[in-house]
């Protein structure tokens, strides 16, 4: 009789821009929020690309009602995720369904209903472990959600790859002292240890990672 042993090393992804490709998606709500606001659409999506929602609010609305922006905001991404299309970044599902079970989780800016949303539209697997933005009082670039990924799958933080595109996310995985490797951007964002230009090409080395072979 075996007995089931926990994984040495672990993998923490980012969602959006990671492992699903919601650019598209995401600009065309800031359009509509902006078009509804009267506010120029590319001006406000070029604030939302760097901040976070309260603070886009702040920047290019700072006479409005922030939460009755975000509530407009959050009623447009539900419908997204309902109505818009999606595709998984190639490779993802295949990296997914390959790693060791209890060996990933996601840690994401978004809400748990959306990704659960999108990874239904996009055949992707949801682990136990779903760091959203309602699971923390910090978001990135904090270190606090991946600390909490960490611990939910209950692994060192010196044991965990964080998997991301954005300089917000590298920032995060850094300051929780794990290693960062970044994927899907033209350019490594400053402190990434490891850049590949696709996750798929990410792939074959996360799961060295992972399973103690890198």
């Amino acid at each position: 009789m075996t007995t089931a042993t926990s994984p040495a090393r672990y993998v923490l992804f980012d969602v959006d821009g990671t492992l699903v490709d919601a650019v598209a998606n995401q600009r065309r709500v800031w359009a509509v929020w902006a078009a509804r606001h009267g506010l120029d659409p590319d001006a406000v999506y070029a604030v939302a690309l760097r901040t976070r929602p309260m603070e886009t609010f702040a920047a290019v609305a700072p006479d409005r009602d922030p939460h009755a922006c975000l509530a407009a905001l959050h009623e447009l991404e539900d419908e997204d995720v309902r109505s818009g299309t999606y595709s998984a970044f190639d490779g993802a599902a295949e990296l997914l369904t390959a790693l060791p079970p209890g060996s990933w989780g996601l840690v994401t800016s978004n809400y748990a209903h959306r990704v659960r949303g999108r990874f239904a539209r996009t055949g992707l697997p949801v682990p136990e472990v779903l760091v959203d933005a309602a699971s923390v009082a910090e978001g990135k670039p904090s270190p606090v959600p991946y600390l909490l990924g960490a611990e939910r799958l209950g692994a060192a933080p010196p044991d965990c790859l964080v998997i991301e595109d954005a300089p917000s996310g590298v920032r995060s995985g850094l300051r929780a002292g794990m290693t960062v490797w970044s994927v899907n951007v033209p350019a490594p964002p400053p402190g990434t240890h490891r850049h590949f230009a696709t996750l798929r090409e990410a792939a074959p080395a996360v799961l060295a990672f992972v399973t103690g072979g890198a």
